[in-house]
């Protein structure tokens, strides 16, 4: 069960320190402008996809998405979602004021960062003891 859990955390930190870089990998997409509605989506596709800043934690992101399928394979989904998906937020948190494109994590942020991996702990915890 430990195992499956680092699965968990692993899918936390894929999704949540890949998503400030994906935000940076969009800067420029608003100027992306086109006729009609069809050619905007395939130039702002176009955009996105010859743009390696967006692309490279895209596909990071997606690997943390395929090891959250073999996560959930391991372990209830009770567990899996809320765990990965707050792991994720508070890996967002922390990479995104790392790299400067969330503000600067404050004591509540750190609180809250601190009180998700207690919840986490946690909930892995009382899962384990089934």
């Amino acid at each position: 069960m430990l195992g499956s859990m680092g699965l968990l955390v692993l899918t936390g930190v894929l999704w949540g320190c890949t998503n400030p870089f994906i935000k940076q990998g969009t800067k420029g997409l608003r100027k992306v402008h086109a006729d009609s509605l069809l050619g905007q989506a395939y130039a702002e596709v176009t955009f996105l996809l010859g743009n390696w800043r967006y692309v490279v934690p895209w596909l990071v992101n997606q690997l943390g998405s395929l090891v959250y399928l073999f996560a959930i394979q391991r372990v209830p989904l009770s567990l899996a979602m809320p765990a990965a998906n707050s792991l994720a937020f508070a890996f967002t948190a922390l990479t995104g004021s790392l790299v400067g494109t969330e503000r600067p994590l404050d004591q509540g942020s750190i609180f809250g960062i601190m009180l998700i991996g207690v919840g986490t702990a946690l909930c892995c915890w009382d899962k384990t003891e089934l």
